[in-house]
């Protein structure tokens, strides 16, 4: 687990400007460095105030981990400088690849779940770390096709933590969206995670797709009463921070405070009963 308290909110430029003037302040800010490395000037000001006031975590978009292509050795070293400028001690990024032919598609893809593919990623988090000079958390990703796979999601998530030394950021709503999609229960995938390897957890909304009859991970939606309930019964079992993401049709600050106010209900109540 991360060195947390409370709970925390993804800081978007949607509401940047606000933050300063509302009575609304998150316990942590999540980041995400592709967005911040090249901002204009007019919000420089104002981002650092913001992650400078509370504590910051980091969370990539492109990092790639399971791509067959090389490291982009440079991108990563990057990240390193802007972790290092804002005193971000932890960094996490998506079990998932987004590179083909060394070429940026900014589409969370899905890897085989395959004993050879733990090993690649395993190694590739070593290269990674010893660049960053931080540990590297893995997020449990959504999934719309299988690729060839020999193992299940949650054994699969496991091995690669077991064997990399990764951490974990578990995102309830990728494990809700996925159970749907692909039939499993989400409890028992709750049930059967390595509840050690957890650092943070993430909170987001969905979509159901009438077309293709799948859920769609937006971050663009309110929470849903089942991705709740299943916070609910998580946190039961995991003592860990937990935050909301919100990346598209991103409302008012004000209204964030109230999502954020009911998972921060929840996770009091859980903790009060333990």
């Amino acid at each position: 687990m991360i060195n947390l308290n409370g709970c925390g909110l993804g800081l978007r430029s949607d509401f940047l400007l606000d933050i300063k003037k509302s009575k609304f302040q998150p316990d942590w800010w999540e980041v995400t460095p592709e967005n911040w490395m090249h901002m204009p000037k007019i919000f420089e000001k104002f981002f650092e105030e913001a992650v400078f006031s509370r504590p910051t975590v980091a969370h990539g978009l492109s990092l790639s981990i399971g791509s067959a292509d090389k490291l982009n050795r440079k991108f990563v070293k990057q990240i390193k400088t802007f972790l290092d400028r804002y005193n971000i001690e932890f960094y996490s990024e998506h079990l998932s690849f987004s590179s083909i032919d060394n070429k940026q598609s900014y589409e969370l893809l899905p890897v085989p779940m395959t004993k050879k593919m733990v090993n690649i990623i395993a190694d590739r988090v070593k290269e990674v770390e010893d660049i960053i000079q931080r540990n590297l958390i893995l997020e449990n990703a959504t999934y719309y096709l299988v690729p060839y796979s020999e193992m299940r999601e949650v054994d699969f998530i496991n091995e690669v933590m077991e064997k990399s030394g990764a951490q974990m950021l578990l995102d309830v709503n990728n494990v809700f969206v996925n159970s749907v999609n692909h039939s499993f229960k989400a409890r028992k995938f709750i049930d059967e995670i390595d509840k050690s390897k957890v650092a943070y957890m993430h909170m987001a909304g969905h979509y159901f797709d009438e077309e293709s009859s799948l859920k769609i991970d937006s971050h663009g939606m309110p929470i849903c009463s089942g991705v709740w309930k299943l916070l609910d019964y998580t946190l039961k079992q995991i003592d860990a921070p937990v935050m909301i993401e919100r990346d598209n049709n991103v409302p008012p600050l004000k209204e964030l405070a109230v999502e954020y106010k009911r998972m921060e209900s929840i996770c009091k109540a859980v903790r009060n009963d333990k």
